[in-house]
């Protein structure tokens, strides 16, 4: 399971080094593609094929799941990891995430997602004020 959050540094070359804890979840190749509230979502590959695979049988005939499967599966890239834990994050993708100098990568279960620094401390900020309303939806309908 990926969980944690760690500030990593993206060097000149676009490299970003992944934290030691994720690495053995990780494996030897990722997927990272665009991801949702303006991050990037980082998956092993086996777990992205599982993902690819819930996508491909999503209704064509709806636009919103075409939407989606486009913007999932368009922005993919495969990425090995190097022997230092290191991927290289392409442009597009580093655009996409506003990506700087400073990142953060959060693990999220079965995902990494890689924020601009600064945006990920403004979405903290704001999810932690609707935290105990989450935690009632959740009860409500018995998660938590």
């Amino acid at each position: 399971m990926l969980i944690g959050e760690y500030t990593h540094t993206l060097d000149s070359k676009k490299r970003l080094s992944l934290p030691a804890k994720f690495r053995k979840e990780l494996g030897s190749k990722v997927v990272v593609t665009r991801g949702l509230d303006s991050c990037l979502f980082m998956y092993p590959l086996k777990a992205w094929e599982k993902i690819a695979a819930k996508l491909a049988e999503l209704p064509m005939g709806q636009s919103d799941t075409r939407a989606l499967s486009r913007f999932m599966l368009s922005g993919a890239v495969e990425s090995d990891i190097d022997a230092t834990g290191r991927i290289l994050i392409p442009d597009f993708l580093k655009e996409f995430a506003n990506l700087k100098i400073k990142v953060v990568l959060a693990g999220v279960n079965e995902r990494v997602e890689v924020w601009n620094e600064k945006s990920w401390e403004d979405y903290k900020r704001r999810i932690e004020k609707q935290a105990d309303q989450a935690a009632q939806k959740l009860g409500d309908i018995g998660i938590i």
